[in-house]
């Protein structure tokens, strides 16, 4: 995946939570087909939310099936930008998890949660790559990252560090996520990475919670420099 940012004077698309946000009867057409997410679902929401009638002239027809067209390519061409970029951050923490282990510095309860998390990371990578797949995309590469494990109280608060980090990057994309099915995905892995962040407040007591009642999102450009150390 090319970390090559957009122009942030470029409009961007307007995702899922922020038409849900402005627009009562997209929401109503959202939850209705909730029970059916996926391709199928996606595709009658992109051709409802444009508005499509009975009543339209043949001319109005053409015109609003192919806007519903380039739409729905924008919006895929979005998602699989976003999977991709989540994709690479779950490499980054399924391989620091893997160096974790493998240096053998956690015993006990505290190694068997740290196994746990490097196991459902690694899941992480494998439901990211399938998703992407899935939508005609190619899965971003491994980035071969590079960590300091130096001792256990020092992996231990960076690892706290990654764990938010990835949470805040989940939030910071989910207002720019067009799929319905995209965005339960992405949603179900931030808050585990968001439990994550929790348990690991509490080995080495920092707060469970630190942007108070509210977590706050981070943008692609913030959460790349942030990792741009460890990559290989």
């Amino acid at each position: 995946m090319s970390s090559e940012l957009k122009d942030p004077e470029t409009p961007q698309p307007v995702g899922l939570v922020e038409r849900l946000v402005r627009d009562d009867l997209d929401r109503k057409r959202f939850l209705k087909m909730a029970g059916t997410a996926g391709a199928a679902s996606f595709g009658a929401f992109v051709l409802a939310a444009c508005g499509s009638s009975k009543t339209s002239s043949t001319a109005s027809t053409a015109a609003t099936t192919a806007a519903a067209g380039a739409t729905s390519a924008s919006a895929t061409t979005t998602d699989i930008g976003i999977l991709n970029y989540a994709l690479t951050l779950e490499y980054l923490e399924t391989e620091f998890y893997a160096k974790v282990l493998a240096a053998k510095l956690f015993t006990g309860k505290v190694g068997a949660l740290l196994t746990d998390f490097a196991r459902e990371e690694k899941t992480h990578v494998e439901a990211l790559k399938g998703a992407v797949e899935k939508m005609g995309g190619t899965p971003a590469a491994n980035p071969n990252g590079t960590f300091p494990i130096e001792n256990a109280t020092q992996v231990a608060e960076l690892a706290y560090t990654v764990e938010n980090l990835g949470a805040a990057a989940y939030l910071g994309q989910a207002p720019l996520i067009q799929s319905p099915a995209v965005l339960a995905t992405a949603l179900a892995i931030h808050t585990v990475e968001a439990r994550h962040a929790a348990s690991l407040g509490t080995l080495v007591k920092k707060s469970l919670t630190p942007d108070g009642a509210f977590a706050k999102p981070d943008s692609m450009e913030t959460v790349l420099a942030a990792v741009k150390p460890f990559l290989g």
